[in-house]
């Protein structure tokens, strides 16, 4: 018998992977299956494998169902490019483009798009397994899942590639697991990019998973696993991060660009790190923390808010309006402490007409520690443009003298007490109730 577990979809007997790489992989872990029918066997038996995609475009109309341990999906490039860029571009002008469509080991969901199916039947990969021990180490690493297009979802949208509306999801794992990795993978054009459930020891790093309608969605439940070092990008309807129901989680070192609805939302997360990260936003409630989320710390990340620049995403928002606060909080004792924040759009832009500009808001919790925060609001005086890469550069590095904003830096609500301020704000920039709630001012010029 070939005891390899090796296996390139090129050259495996089963299917033709151009066609459909959903039958070949089925195949292959078929095959994973047979050899490794021996939980015990000179101390191990079930070794797991690897699975190779070479570079090159794999059509997927098979959903990959895997319920085995130990097992790695690796391809040789993660083939990002932007379709949003493409797709906004007039299609007399597309045979000038050095080329249309993401790249790498690519494998592109072709699933058959149903209202009546749901996300897990929509996934091009599905990891379900029930009973003891949990499903570990699976592992995704360096190749491209592409939702391929948009789909008209009946709104105001001219251009149906700009819903970020498809139904399809790149990698759904449904059932409690251990110890999985996403690594160096790219997705882009699904409504939902990774989506786990019930994580322990998860690790979801360097990957560049953007234009997707949802980034990353951690669900269920989960403690001790960590989002870094990502470039992330959601729709506006949609996460960039989100988790709830989480201990123990590491936010750090991504760099997270427009558009979601949020950069990070957190809901019932405790005991948790958002730190080191580049937030950037068109809207605001760009972190949220939700739902009693409490004993978290927020930390030396630097959160831009400024306006969509570019014309085809114009008329969308997140429809908050500005005094949400760009940090929500529903929580106890969390700590912010040390975060830059950059508030650089020209008052038109605000919503509604006249509303005060929150940075910070504590809506309900108590005991929660806001210190030493940097604050800068100023008009941007800004471009709007046709292109979406030297429009939104432009805008990025665009400092000069401008008219300065007035804000409220730190506003805590009525529902809240017992919470401390310090050294982030002067005295008639942060609202809260002193007899109920610390204060120390930042001195005045």
């Amino acid at each position: 018998m070939n005891k390899s577990y090796y296996y390139d979809v090129t050259k495996w007997n089963v299917g033709d992977p151009f066609e459909d790489v959903g039958i070949v992989i089925n195949s292959i872990i078929k095959d994973i299956k047979a050899k490794q029918n021996n939980s015990d066997s000179n101390n191990g038996g079930k070794p797991g494998a690897v699975i190779y995609l070479p570079p090159a475009d794999y059509h997927l109309k098979t959903q990959v169902k895997i319920d085995i341990s130990f097992l790695k999906i690796v391809g040789s490039g993660h083939g990002f490019t932007s379709s949003s860029i493409r797709f906004n571009v007039p299609k007399e002008e597309w045979a000038d483009l050095h080329e249309l469509w993401p790249g790498g080991s690519r494998i592109l969901n072709e699933l058959s798009a149903d209202k009546e199916k749901s996300e897990e039947e929509m996934a091009a990969f599905l990891v379900k397994r029930q009973g003891d021990p949990r499903i570990s180490s699976v592992e995704f690493s360096n190749f491209c899942i592409d939702g391929v297009h948009f789909l008209d979802d009946g709104s105001d949208e001219p251009n149906f590639e700009n819903t970020y509306v498809n139904g399809k999801t790149g990698i759904y794992v449904a059932s409690a697991q251990d110890s999985f990795k996403f690594t160096g993978m790219g997705l882009v054009y699904l409504e939902h990019g990774i989506t786990v459930y019930n994580a322990d020891a998860l690790t979801i790093h360097d990957n560049f998973v953007a234009e997707c309608g949802n980034c990353i969605e951690l669900r269920g439940w989960g403690q001790a696993s960590k989002v870094t070092d990502n470039l992330i990008g959601a729709g506006f309807k949609g996460y960039s991060i989100y988790a709830e129901n989480f201990a123990q989680l590491l936010v750090t070192a991504n760099n997270i660009f427009p558009r979601g609805k949020s950069i990070i939302h957190l809901k019932a997360v405790t005991r948790s790190l958002i730190s080191n990260n580049i937030l950037h936003s068109f809207y605001p409630g760009m972190v949220i923390l939700d739902d009693n989320s409490s004993e978290n710390m927020v930390t030396a990340n630097h959160f831009l808010r400024d306006h969509e620049p570019w014309k085809p995403m114009q008329i969308h928002d997140n429809h908050l309006q500005d005094d949400f606060g760009l940090l929500s909080i529903k929580g106890n004792d969390n700590s912010i402490i040390g975060n830059h924040f950059s508030e650089i759009i020209d008052e038109k832009y605000l919503k509604p007409a006249g509303v005060e500009l929150v940075i910070i808001r504590v809506k309900a919790g108590s005991r929660n520690y806001i210190s030493n925060n940097y604050f800068v609001a100023a008009e941007a005086n800004a471009k709007t443009g046709e292109s979406a890469y030297s429009a939104q550069v432009d805008s990025l590095l665009l400092v000069e003298d401008r008219k300065q904003l007035g804000i409220v830096t730190v506003y805590i609500d009525d529902l809240a007490n017992a919470n401390t301020v310090l050294d982030s704000g002067s005295d008639l920039q942060v609202k809260l109730d002193k007899a109920k709630n610390a204060f120390r001012a930042v001195p005045t010029i």
